[in-house]
């Protein structure tokens, strides 16, 4: 089995040292929390709010996050493999060493100016090119 839960409230917690695995979650409150060598493998997590929160050494694999929430939180070494990002807000998030190539689907809803420190793929580079162009003021007309 795997773990369960809704609204599951963890606000300002420590967590080191987790795997958390095949999760089906719902509204898990992790805002402002610390997560340092923490696997999440497989799962699924609706509204994960990881506002504020301080990330290190954390792996999400073979997960779907949906609208997840990273706004103002500080990402360190933080990987997304064959994950799906949904409707993630990546909004004023500091990052550094962050691994995105190897997500499966990484649809940001907000925040594509604070990718500074992320790793992309190009085929995600051309997904994330209109966006991009636009919070750079720039024009794209055919």
């Amino acid at each position: 089995g795997g773990v369960g839960g809704v609204e599951t409230a963890l606000s300002g917690a420590s967590l080191r040292n987790v795997e958390l695995v095949d999760a089906r979650m719902g509204g898990v409150q992790l805002h402002g929390a610390g997560m340092e060598r923490v696997v999440v493998r497989g799962g699924k997590i609706d509204y994960l709010n990881l506002r504020k929160a301080r990330l290190r050494d954390v792996v999400f694999e073979g997960c779907v996050l949906v609208e997840p929430d990273f706004a103002g939180a500080v990402l360190e070494r933080v990987e997304f493999r064959d994950c799906a990002l949904r409707g993630v807000d990546f909004s004023g998030v500091r990052m550094a060493d962050v691994d995105l190539r190897e997500a499966a689907v990484l649809e940001i809803a907000r925040g594509v100016d604070a990718l500074a420190g992320a790793v992309i793929s190009p085929a995600q580079l051309f997904d994330l090119a209109p966006a991009l162009a636009s919070q750079l003021g720039v024009r794209v007309v055919p």
